[in-house]
């Protein structure tokens, strides 16, 4: 399941995950980035779900390195679902082919799901950018033009006149993709895909043509952040508070910079308690979800893609924390690392589509 930063991967992945292990079937979970400290990879097994994470490169860069994690949360599955970096295309040529060619007598590949906000996928059907670079927004139309099947996400979040307005509009724009749309807070739309997916095995119908040059840059025009930090409290603190008033605080100095966002993540955990917030573009798009409490001690995993160098991003990300602690507590580092992703190397890149 692809889709750019933001559009909703994980939180999908998870509530299709619990539908489908509550019909007794065993799900492995694969997730993606440039670097390690994953937050998504983190909520997930929050879960109790089983999960492995491909670090350091995009699964089409790091072919072995994906299929291995295929081995490892396939011994006991029945469905493996993984889910690539946002800012990866050419899934087709570099995922879907190979995995047909060398491992057909091992899985059946379901159809190539992409995942689009309905905001940002609303400005990009207008010919805008969705407050991105152009290349990033490059991206994006990529993303969208090799889908087997475009998911809208976040359908709670439009009338249901706008939303059928908007799968007409896609549709139109990208006629030879499959269009639905779900809500993973109302469950709206995922038992229809989940159906469509675990029977259809025409996955990676079409090959891109892309602009490996302007895909690169694409990429390269987002700082990259994932930094781990624990924070000691004299007495019970409120995190909650605290995670609200840094991500708040983030999105501000984001916006004062006029940076476009692909996403924030971070979630802060304390024993079986955690709470995750997200921020996907501008306009406060910040979320909280459930609530991790009160205690002494809290770790919260940042996640930031943004666009500004990665140096820029680490003084942001460091100075808003440092204001938020404001020397109400102690913090200790246990990762960090601030990167631009390099040019995209394919493990393998097919000509032809594989039967």
């Amino acid at each position: 399941m692809g889709g750019f930063l933001g559009a909703g991967k994980t939180t999908l992945i998870w509530k299709v995950a619990e539908r489908l292990m509550s019909q007794g079937k065993g799900v492995g979970l694969i997730t993606n980035d440039q670097a390690p400290e994953l937050v998504d990879s983190e909520l997930l097994r929050q879960q109790q779900l089983a999960v492995s994470e491909v670090a350091g490169s995009c699964f089409c860069c790091n072919f072995n390195g994906f299929t291995d994690a295929v081995k490892r949360v396939g011994k006991e599955a029945d469905y493996v679902l993984s889910e690539p970096v946002g800012s990866c295309a050419d899934l087709s040529a570099t995922i879907i082919q190979p995995l047909k060619k060398y491992w057909s007598t091992t899985l059946l590949v379901a159809p190539l799901t992409v995942l689009a906000d309905p905001l940002r996928l609303t400005a990009i059907l207008q010919g805008e950018n969705g407050g991105l670079h152009e290349d990033a927004a490059y991206i994006y139309r990529k993303q969208l033009e090799e889908a087997d099947i475009i998911v809208i996400t976040k359908a709670d979040t439009l009338s249901e006149n706008n939303m059928t307005q908007l799968k007409a509009e896609t549709a139109k724009a990208f006629p030879k993709s499959r269009v639905m749309s779900v809500s993973a807070v109302t469950g709206e739309g995922l038992d229809e895909w989940l159906a469509d997916v675990t029977t259809r095995t025409d996955a990676g119908k079409r090959l891109l043509d892309i602009d490996y040059d302007r895909y690169a840059h694409g990429e390269a025009v987002l700082g990259w952040l994932n930094g781990t930090v624990m924070l000691h409290a004299p007495q019970p603190a409120d995190w909650d508070e605290l995670l609200h008033h840094f991500m708040d605080s983030l999105q501000q100095a984001f916006e004062q910079e006029s940076l476009a966002i692909g996403h924030v993540k971070v979630i802060a955990e304390s024993g079986k308690d955690y709470a995750v917030a997200n921020i996907t573009g501008s306009e406060r798009t910040m979320t909280l979800r459930k609530g991790v409490g009160s205690s002494t001690d809290v770790r919260l995993i940042i996640n930031a893609r943004v666009e500004c160098t990665p140096e820029h991003l680490d003084q942001i990300v460091k100075t808003t924390l440092t204001k938020a602690i404001d020397g109400r507590y102690t913090d200790e580092v246990t990762a960090w690392r601030f990167l631009q992703p390099g040019r995209p190397n394919p493990t393998h890149r097919f000509n032809e589509v594989i039967s």
